[in-house]
């Protein structure tokens, strides 16, 4: 009896249950890892083999306080800089190139859009490396420019933040490219068609249709960039030697170089309420900006 009431509850109930491991794995590995690094941000000193009241001695915000200085500030703003940086200019080179694939590209799409998400299967690391290849004195562009005549001596490129913003908007373009053009993929042609009936010219079309019906994929193009773009670690390293220090290097370098796990937790959840906060503002102005044309959060 108690089985086929379980069966019961069981099969009324199976969405829940199916659902448990996609709560379980955020809670596990996102929220509860969240919650310790908060904590541990607090603390001056801890005993791993002591768990009692002690840990209140402990307790400090001169984390907080150590923060506070124009040195970390300007990490701040220099990585907000280079994740608006290359969402910027991700959207201006993204949005061409969805645009021809959405609504321009006839039978060849799906094999433009293969050679666009073919990045996606080689490794990041693999990426990044590719382009000391490039970038370097003796690299494949200082040659092709030397061979054209456009510079009479090699570019020091590598190692500067020129290479770093390169290499970030090449890796990070194909996460502006498809919500851009999904959202176009979606525009009606008797939309466009309506427009030119009406007399409307190609860049009107563009202006006063197709871009405000679009403003959902760019958005969401924008964060897809803007957010792993503010913490990215492995490109201003690499390809920028170490030499600038931004909100991921600075992280690495309390935790890894300086064993400093107290103010790597602090300057971690500084980046993570200035990230949330800069997000929610450029959000709000992007929803203003929909209003005004009549995109997609004027209902």
């Amino acid at each position: 009896m108690r089985s086929e009431n379980l069966k019961t509850v069981f099969k009324q109930d199976r969405p829940f249950f199916l659902a448990i491991p996609a709560i379980l794995w955020p809670a596990i590995f996102l929220y509860i890892p969240l919650v310790f690094l908060v904590g541990i941000s607090f603390l001056k000193s801890f005993d791993y083999s002591v768990f009692d009241y002690s840990v209140i001695d402990a307790l400090t915000f001169n984390n907080y306080r150590l923060l506070f200085s124009f040195t970390y500030v300007k990490i701040l703003f220099r990585s907000f800089y280079l994740a608006f940086f290359t969402g910027f200019f991700c959207l201006l080179i993204s949005y061409p190139i969805a645009y021809f694939l959405a609504l321009r590209v006839g039978r060849f799409k799906n094999l433009l859009l293969f050679f666009l998400v073919l990045p996606f299967w080689t490794n990041f690391i693999v990426q990044v490396y590719a382009w000391f290849y490039i970038l370097d004195v003796k690299g494949v562009l200082n040659t092709v420019f030397l061979k054209l005549g456009i510079i009479s001596e090699p570019l020091h490129i590598l190692y500067t933040p020129t290479a770093i913003y390169i290499v970030m908007l090449f890796c990070y373009l194909p996460f502006m490219v498809m919500p851009i053009y999904t959202s176009l993929s979606k525009i009606e042609k008797d939309t466009l068609e309506a427009s030119d009936d009406l007399g409307a010219k190609p860049w009107q079309t563009l202006l006063y249709v197709t871009w405000p019906l679009s403003l959902s994929g760019v958005v969401t193009g924008f964060f897809l960039v803007y957010i792993p773009s503010f913490g990215e670690f492995v490109i201003p390293t690499l390809l920028g030697g170490g030499k600038i220090m931004f909100v991921g290097s600075l992280i690495s370098y309390f935790f890894l170089d300086t064993k400093n796990i107290f103010l790597g937790a602090a300057f971690t959840c500084v980046s993570g309420l200035f990230l949330i906060i800069s997000a929610l503002l450029i959000f709000w102005i992007f929803r203003r900006y929909a209003k005004k044309v009549g995109g997609i959060y004027e209902k």
